[in-house]
């Protein structure tokens, strides 16, 4: 388990079981929303299970939800240009540790998968998902920016007539739709997540390892350099939306009885 100095502990937990690392985002008690320290302790794991050499990882969420998104009520610091441009590229970096990464790394998501969310599950290899699990892009909504380069992958995998309807309607979407997308790999019934992700994951990680880390690295190559190009946007985007009184007004009006 990773711990910081902030005074949320063990808002990610690492478990090694036969050789696949298990990644859970452990804020239960706000829907594993995100915050700075969450995004940190994340890519801290993803490092590690590179470190280790692991057979693959799987990314999944304690309590109800995978991800309810970022957490509109977490009070923040006021915070500099360029803390707040490195806080989005933390953001970016689970993306990117995670498509350079030689193993599979697959998305286990139930209940909520918003925002940062449904982000972090999309720039996964693979997503098994619950029945119940529900997909949204609800920055645009609320005056922010989609980050992650959510807007170079979902426009690689899904289209960019489907990748305009999720993030500029920001309508929410179930397992199924995104199953029909080809967005998710399995669906399951909730009580046979666990179970099913990591059939799954094995089934995977038995592959011949440098064979399917070869594969991967050409199959992603193809989308590297829009990568890089969505995410820099991104960024900037973040930090004029950062800036904008009505997203803030936006933000200050919410209630919390709903996650972003």
């Amino acid at each position: 388990m990773l711990q910081t100095a902030s005074s949320e502990l063990n808002v990610v937990e690492y478990e090694l079981r036969d050789g696949i690392a298990w990644i859970f985002l452990n804020r239960p008690h706000r829907l594993n929303a995100v915050i700075p320290q969450l995004v940190s302790e994340l890519v801290e794991s993803l490092k590690r299970a590179n470190d280790e050499e692991v057979k693959a990882v799987v990314l999944a969420g304690r309590g109800a939800s995978f991800c309810a998104g970022f957490d509109l009520k977490q009070e923040l610091p006021e915070r500099s240009e360029w803390e707040h441009r490195r806080q989005i590229e933390r953001i970016h970096d689970v993306t990117r540790l995670i498509r350079s990464s030689p193993f599979a790394v697959i998305s286990s998501v139930h209940g909520y998968a918003l925002g940062n969310g449904c982000e972090f599950a999309l720039a996964c290899d693979f997503i098994v998902a619950a029945e119940n699990a529900e997909f949204g892009f609800p920055e645009v909504r609320w005056g922010l920016s989609v980050t992650g380069g959510i807007t170079a992958l979902l426009t690689q995998s899904a289209g960019i007539h489907v990748a305009k309807n999720l993030i500029l309607l920001g309508d929410r979407f179930s397992a199924e739709r995104a199953h029909q997308l080809g967005l998710v790999s399995v669906v399951t019934r909730e009580d046979a997540l666990e179970s099913v992700t990591s059939a799954f994951a094995q089934e995977i990680a038995a592959r011949p390892r440098d064979a399917f880390a070869r594969a991967k690295r050409a199959i992603d190559l193809s989308v590297t350099a829009a990568l890089e190009m969505a995410s820099a946007l991104e960024t900037e985007q973040s930090i004029v939306a950062g800036r904008d009184r009505q997203a803030k007004s936006e933000i200050r009006s919410f209630s919390g009885g709903d996650p972003l």
